[in-house]
Parts: C-alpha cells; sequence; structure tokens
C-alpha cells in the first residue's frame, strides 16, 4: 500500500510537471532571440554593403567628370581630385580605395594602336604614377576610335563588413565562417572624353 502511494505522489508530480507550461515562454525566447539578432545583422549589414557599393561606382564617375573638364592637368590636381572622390566614402572608414586615373591616346591608324598618355594613382593614402607612358593597354571595341583621346577612371575598394572588422587591426582576418565574408572586392570602371579641348596633358607626370 505504501508503495502505490508513493508511486501514485510520483505520477501526479510528473503530471503537475507536463501542464506546468510557465517556463516554455522563456525557452522559446532563448531561442527565438539568437535568430533575430542574426537577421538584424545581416540586413543592416546588406544595406551598408550596397550603399558603399553605389559609393564606389560614384567615386569613378564624379573622379572622370572632374578630370574631363580640364584643359591641362598636374600631378597635384590629379591628386586632389582622388582625395576628393575618397571622401565620398564617408561615414565609411574600415577600408581605404584604390583609385587609378589613366589618359589614354588612340593613335590615327586603321587598327588603333591603344596607348597610355599619363596616368596616377591613389593607393591607401600614397600617390604615385601606375601605368608608363607609352605603355598598351586596352579599352572596349566600342571606345577604340581612331585619333581620340580617353580618360578611365578605376575605383576599387575591398569592403570589410563591421562583424569582420577588428578596429585595432584593420588587417587582421576573422576565423571561421566570417572569414569567408572579411573582403568583399567592390569595383568600378568609367571612360570619359575630355570636354573642353582634344586632349588632356599632364605637365609634370
Amino acid at each position: 500500500m505504501h508503495s502505490a502511494g508513493a508511486l501514485r505522489g510520483i505520477s501526479a508530480k510528473v503530471e503537475r510537471f507536463c501542464r506546468d507550461r510557465r517556463g516554455v515562454a522563456a525557452i522559446e525566447f532563448a531561442f527565438i532571440v539568437p535568430v533575430l539578432l542574426i537577421m538584424y545583422f545581416i540586413t543592416m549589414e546588406a544595406s551598408q554593403a550596397i550603399e558603399t557599393s553605389k559609393k564606389v561606382s560614384r567615386i569613378g564617375s564624379m573622379v572622370a567628370d572632374l578630370v574631363t573638364q580640364q584643359q591641362t592637368v598636374v600631378k597635384a590636381n590629379l591628386d586632389a581630385m582622388m582625395k576628393i572622390g575618397k571622401s565620398t566614402l564617408q561615414p565609411y572608414n574600415r577600408s581605404d580605395p584604390k583609385i587609378i586615373i589613366t589618359a589614354i591616346q588612340m593613335s590615327d591608324d586603321a587598327t588603333p594602336t591603344v596607348t597610355v598618355a599619363w596616368s596616377r594613382k591613389l593607393v591607401g593614402t600614397t600617390y604615385s604614377a601606375d601605368t608608363k607612358p607609352g605603355d598598351t593597354t586596352t579599352v572596349p571595341s566600342t571606345l577604340r576610335i581612331r585619333n581620340t583621346f580617353l580618360i578611365r577612371v578605376e575605383s576599387d575598394l575591398g569592403y570589410t563588413p563591421v562583424i569582420a572588422w577588428d578596429g585595432k587591426n584593420a588587417q587582421q582576418q576573422s576565423a571561421g565562417l566570417l572569414s569567408t565574408f572579411s573582403h568583399i572586392n567592390m569595383s568600378e570602371t568609367y571612360y570619359l572624353r575630355p570636354r573642353r579641348s582634344p586632349t588632356i596633358p599632364c605637365g609634370d607626370c
């Protein structure tokens, strides 16, 4: 009799435990919150990446527009234009863009030879020449017109997501899954023709 009563008591406790729903909400909350946080960060990061990609494209169009409005340039002019282009990325500052300005001359031959007239680039905070004058280069076939001049601006950025960025060491790569998304390459190339003169010489390039 005593054993049967004990079993009934245990059975009653188990039944009450199964009916008790007070902890269910807390358990569900603990499962749902991480998922909601992950979705929030993914949405935020995606919107920032899209906006930054637009700004990288804007660098190329802005710098090309500034250069093609000139009749002549010098290195200081070109450096200032690239600095202006770089500033369009703000407030993004987790990595620096690479900007290359190349002046391209097509020869007057039936099949034009495409050569570099001068070039200038910005990598990080360093300004320097890029391709040597006289070196051959390439342009889209639709722009390969004899005896014409082009300005090409290339903008490139290794985008670093917030979740993969170390503020103390921006070059540090995250481990595991995040390393796959720690560097997203964004680039754009613009070609424009001079607006105020047939060519745009650079006095000290």
